[in-house]
């Protein structure tokens, strides 16, 4: 197997966007394409959750490829749910590690916010088991009750908030977030109820934005030196435990070995936070934090920007954002920008980087790791 590198990284701003899906992948892609100095792709990979109902548009792999000024790159579209965008860069990542191709485009995007909120739940709910669903069951309703499970191990509820708190403080510096602006403990814990227990300062946006990188074989700044795929039940009836994902940990597992070294070296994590709650469960599953201990680490600013392990410098699903099909490739590029030292405002000291990416209710999970060359 070929050695793979990060040539180029690159994203838009995330957010509410008046601009068309195809519109946004571009600046992301061209931004990349630039970075890593390459003019034209031998390969394109495209993530996106949902653009048939979403926008109305199909067979899309060959219309971004054809928007994008390459229309005769070979294209093909990825889809895992919400970790869409991580799926989208292992494929990328197999056709130069395979010697299929030298230079590999990923581009990832959702365009979600001209939709009224009721129906984007809708169509995100269709990422979870068709019988619960039909029993009334949403994406927030599955992650309420995963939620309660974790308080009823002991997790408390300003620890949930915490993540929330934090998240929003990282956002703040970052000029691609959706939201720029602090969150009090408070605040948090007086929002409206969205899921008991979990509140709208618990739960990430609906987001546009897209997101890209270019994967070489050609040496470059960042080398992928491990990534991993785990899969559970579609359904949360029929799994052994809530509070944690084996999705989760058999991706870290898969991807800390292919890497050769464990979670201690880790300098830096994106972990997937669409849920607060999510974020604790998560540390703990990728061995980052150990095994209950998540909670008080966060409290205790463990996870900050300027703590042991920063968490989420981006600001995370919950403030950066997330754009479904982009979130996988926004965490993988704000890895590259803080191990390459370009991550103006929320800069880490950090040569090794985790991201954690979740599809559906943890049922398809990727963990990648990346280390500066």
């Amino acid at each position: 197997m070929l050695d793979v590198w990060v040539a180029g990284a690159a994203m838009t701003r995330v957010g509410k966007r008046t601009e068309r899906l195809q519109d946004l992948m571009a600046e992301a892609a061209h931004g990349a394409l630039r970075a890593a100095g390459v003019e034209a792709p031998d390969a394109i990979v495209v993530a996106a959750m949902n653009p048939e109902e979403f926008l109305g548009d199909g067979n899309f792999a060959s219309n971004a490829a054809s928007h994008l000024g390459f229309a005769q790159a070979p294209a093909l579209r990825v889809e895992t749910a919400t970790s869409s965008g991580a799926a989208a860069f292992y494929a990328g990542f197999g056709l130069v590690a395979a010697g299929l191709r030298r230079a590999v485009l990923v581009v990832g995007g959702e365009k979600m916010t001209h939709l009224d909120t009721p129906r984007v739940s809708e169509l995100i709910s269709r990422s979870i088991d068709p019988y619960e669903r039909s029993y009334g069951a949403t994406m927030p309703a599955l992650a309420g009750l995963v939620t309660r499970a974790l308080m009823a191990n002991g997790v408390g509820a300003r620890e949930l908030a915490q993540v929330a708190v934090k998240n929003h403080a990282n956002g703040l510096q970052n000029p691609q977030a959706h939201f720029r602006h602090a969150v009090t403990l408070d605040e948090v814990l007086e929002s409206r109820m969205v899921a008991d227990p979990l509140r709208l300062l618990h739960c990430c946006p609906i987001s546009d934005g897209a997101a890209a990188v270019v994967l070489t074989a050609r040496r470059a700044a960042v080398r992928v030196a491990g990534i991993g795929q785990g899969s559970d039940t579609l359904a949360l009836r029929h799994r052994a435990a809530l509070t944690s994902f084996k999705a989760t940990q058999a991706a870290a597992r898969e991807a800390f070995a292919m890497a050769g070294f464990g979670p201690e070296r880790v300098d830096v994590a994106e972990i997937h936070d669409a849920f607060t709650p999510f974020e604790l469960i998560s540390l703990e599953d990728t061995g980052l934090v150990p095994p209950g201990k998540a909670g008080r680490a966060t409290l205790d600013g463990e996870t900050t920007l300027h703590g042991r392990l920063p968490v989420n410098p981006s600001g995370g699903l919950k403030a950066r954002g997330h754009p479904l099909a982009a979130t996988g490739l926004a965490q993988i590029v704000e890895c590259v920008w803080q191990v390459t030292g370009r991550a103006e405002g929320r800069q880490t000291q950090a040569r090794v980087a985790l991201a954690h990416s979740i599809g559906g209710l943890a049922t398809n999970n990727w963990v990648t790791l990346l280390t500066a060359a």
